[in-house]
């Protein structure tokens, strides 16, 4: 079968002049290869071979592909060697062995996270909660397999071949659900996940970003809470493209992009999306909420003396993070939904307002006792959750350096959320036939119990 591999970084050949010795070397860049690879076989009690139809491609990976440092205290859960990348996964059951209701030709999508069960080692402690995207197994390798999820593991492979193994614990029924709504559950469930972090104490939310994940947040947010106001602040400057500079001219065709991109996030649910500087923006946000900018010494961003109740910052980088603590109003909350590293935060902001900085990484058993990915396979199959417009560009694993560069230079060249598509593209097949019965005392997939009761009455 054909995968996409990413090997161990690569060092740079260094610099020869002289003048630059003391500069920075570029970091190692890790090679990435499309190999014809022995199709895996199904090793153990509940594990399928599945095929892809779409496989999303997300910040983490692009990541990894440009060979950003892992943040030092999660270089602790680093997986080493070759890996298939690919964690946004909806496709078919190809071949399953011993399992308990998972059937070859089932159409499902994948919560990719591996618990203890699936390495085959004894349940932590956050296992046994039911919070598995917290396990604390997730470094150890297990009889069965390694890594923290598929994607980053070397004996499951990921969503970037023609194959890969996945155990059917972690597998929901997609019938009623197009692939191309199927492939966001993973990042729907994030972001689901990232909005129940928040207790609502307010009317008024920021969401930072204009990606994929910003675009579900807005979603997610409106179907949670039809009253709430929501200030998109759009930035379109991809992390994966050189800076041109200020006085750098834009062709005239990418303002009309961004108009027409605007358009769409708030078709989605936003009630306005705004872009400038860190002060402009802080300027509006005033403005709307009836602020005065609070000025400190030394020339630093101004505060709001009062702001928004809370701010998802989808990019979590330096500048977002700083922004969104002086948007807050006292006594409000930080959300921190992408991927956040080491850098300088005034802490004196968080202590004297007593603001909440909470993270938001995965999803798992929610407070309400439901798995997120239970909840978002019922959203996926009401057309009245808007995201059918968030997949914008799909590419063949043979053409994966067109696809990869697409996806870094994301919305400010249209690219919104860019997939492979696999074998299984074109199959559009329902979960239909019989599902095994079992003894009513077994133990139910752990996702989605009342879906598999579902799917078991109607094959009755």
């Amino acid at each position: 079968m054909k995968a996409l591999v990413i090997g161990p970084a690569l060092a740079q050949p260094k610099r020869s002049n002289p003048l630059r010795r003391n500069r920075a070397q570029p970091a190692p860049q890790p090679s990435l290869q499309l190999r014809e690879l022995p199709t895996p076989e199904p090793h153990g009690l509940g594990w399928v071979l599945m095929r892809p139809a779409l496989a999303g491609i997300c910040r983490t990976d692009l990541n990894m592909l440009r060979g950003d440092p892992v943040p030092s205290v999660l270089s602790a859960y680093e997986t080493r060697g070759e890996l298939v990348p690919g964690h946004e996964i909806v496709g078919v059951v190809e071949k399953a062995g011993r399992t308990r209701w998972a059937r070859e030709g089932h159409r499902v999508m994948v919560e990719p996270t591996l618990r203890c069960a699936h390495k085959g080692l004894p349940e932590c402690g956050r296992c046994r909660a039911g919070e598995t995207h917290l396990c604390e197994n997730a470094d150890r390798s297990g009889a069965l397999c390694s890594g923290s999820s598929i994607g980053a593991s070397e004996r499951t492979g990921g969503g970037w071949s023609d194959g890969f193994l996945v155990h059917e614990d972690m597998l929901v029924p997609a019938d009623g659900i197009s692939d191309q709504r199927g492939v966001l559950a993973e990042p729907a469930a994030s972001t689901l996940h990232a909005a129940l972090r928040w207790t609502r104490g307010g009317d008024r939310a920021v969401v930072i970003g204009c990606g994929a994940l910003s675009r579900l947040l807005v979603a997610t947010l409106r179907r949670l809470h039809a009253d709430l106001d929501i200030t998109v602040l759009y930035d379109a400057r991809s992390p994966y493209r050189p800076r041109l500079g200020r006085r750098a001219r834009r062709p005239g065709y990418v303002s009309a992009l961004h108009d027409a991109d605007f358009a769409a996030i708030r078709a989605i649910g936003a009630a306005r999306v705004w872009r400038g500087s860190s002060e402009q923006l802080l300027q509006q946000v005033a403005d709307l909420v009836n602020a005065r900018m609070l000025r400190p010494d030394g020339g630093a961003l101004p505060v709001l003396d009062r702001g928004v109740d809370v701010v998802f910052d989808c990019r979590a980088n330096p500048a977002s993070t700083e922004l969104g603590l002086r948007l807050l109003r006292a006594g409000g909350t930080l959300v921190l939904c992408g991927r956040s590293s080491r850098h300088d935060a005034d802490w004196s902001l968080v202590w004297a307002r007593e603001l909440t900085v909470c993270g938001a990484a995965l999803y798992g058993r929610e407070p309400t006792g439901r798995r997120t990915f239970a909840v978002v396979r019922e959203w996926l199959t009401d057309p009245a959750f808007p995201i059918d417009g968030i997949v914008t560009h799909r590419f063949p694993l043979d053409e994966y350096a067109a696809a990869i560069g697409t996806a870094a230079a994301g919305v400010g060249a249209g690219a919104v959320k860019v997939v492979f598509h696999g074998p299984m593209a074109a199959l559009q097949t329902r979960v239909e036939g019989t599902v095994a019965e079992r003894d009513s005392n077994a133990e139910l997939p752990v996702l989605l119990q009342s879906t598999a009761a579902r799917v078991r009455s109607r094959a009755r």
